[in-house]
């Protein structure tokens, strides 16, 4: 496969990530990066080998492909320069700030005639990727991501933030959208919800509970799976995956002679993840989309779809917030 010549657009703490790798990849050419900030785009460049432009128009004259790894906010706004210019883009998550936005960014790649796939970078976590093959119809799914406090990312709430990599993969691993979807959130240390709870239920009777904080003390990324047969936990942060399966035939014919010879239809595997780092096998699995060899990263249909569920996590939280606003118990 002939390299793909590649740039970055906004190369802060996530985007000087993409620069780095896309500098690493055989399916990439990194042929520049740029940002608001020349200082900050001159020093990545330097760092990766590879030069600095002074606007994005200038850096998408010389790219067939694009990261956007700009604040959230501007994601649209970045967004309409490369499709005008006919540039394939991978937009870091979250898609845009508004369902409404993500839908006039699917909008104008179809117009263009681009791709546009969405950096939900979990879907490409070894640890997970081990495990999907054991997953069948989970019954109850249980995430905590929990990060310390950072100030950076405070455009958005955390459910945008972080929660989002988990309502994606639990979207993409069920294959359901939610039918009922509470939340309770609280604004800790800046201006919007930085602990989130949600509980999302599904059609087909599976729930899943998820937790995002960036208020925490300690550092957590993990997500379990209940079977009616089987337990799968998996650390996204560690990359190790653990699956507990229970024969049930085997089960039901020792349980007469005790917990010893019952434990004997348990068994428990640690799985074996193939070695990689998330974002460069998402990176590589984006190229290799541009020339129909793979199906590629999060499509901008699925990148909407975890957009939209976490704005009804939002609306949740605030209706929420106004219930504890409208007690009697709040004047006290």
């Amino acid at each position: 496969m002939k390299p793909v010549r590649v740039g970055v657009i906004g190369v802060g703490t996530w985007g000087e990530k993409h620069a780095r790798v896309y500098a690493g990849l055989p399916e990439a050419k990194l042929v520049g990066v740029t940002d608001v900030v020349g200082a900050r785009a001159r020093e990545v460049a330097e760092r990766h080998g590879a030069p600095a432009f002074e606007s994005p128009e200038a850096l998408l004259r010389e790219c067939e492909a694009v990261s956007i790894a700009v604040p959230t906010v501007h994601h649209r706004e970045a967004y309409e320069k490369v499709a005008a210019a006919g540039v394939h883009a991978l937009v870091e998550k979250p898609m845009a700030a508004t369902v409404e936005e993500a839908d006039a960014m699917r909008a104008l790649a179809a117009r263009h005639g681009v791709t546009l796939q969405v950096g939900q970078v979990e879907r490409f976590n070894p640890a997970l990727r081990a495990a999907r093959p054991r997953l069948r119809s989970p019954r109850f799914i249980e995430a905590h991501r929990l990060a310390l406090f950072q100030a950076r990312s405070l455009d958005i709430d955390v459910v945008f933030d972080l929660m989002i990599h988990d309502l994606d993969l639990v979207l993409w691993l069920t294959g359901e959208t939610p039918s009922l979807v509470t939340a309770v959130g609280v604004a800790v240390l800046s201006s919007s919800e930085d602990i989130a709870n949600a509980r999302l239920e599904f059609p087909s009777g599976a729930v899943a509970n998820l937790t995002a904080s960036r208020v925490s003390q300690d550092r957590l990324r993990r997500i379990r799976f209940f079977q009616d047969d089987a337990y799968l936990s998996v650390d996204l942060f560690e990359k190790t995956a653990d699956w507990l399966h229970v024969d049930g035939e085997q089960l039901k014919q020792a349980a007469p002679y005790g917990m010893v010879a019952a434990m004997s239809a348990f068994s428990r595997e640690r799985l074996t993840p193939e070695a990689g780092e998330p974002l460069a096998l998402e990176l590589a699995a984006f190229l290799r989309s541009l020339h129909g060899e793979d199906e590629g990263a999060a499509s901008a249909a699925a990148g909407r779809e975890a957009l939209r569920v976490a704005a009804d996590v939002r609306a949740a939280m605030r209706i929420r917030a106004q219930q504890w606003a409208t007690h009697p118990s709040a004047a006290c």
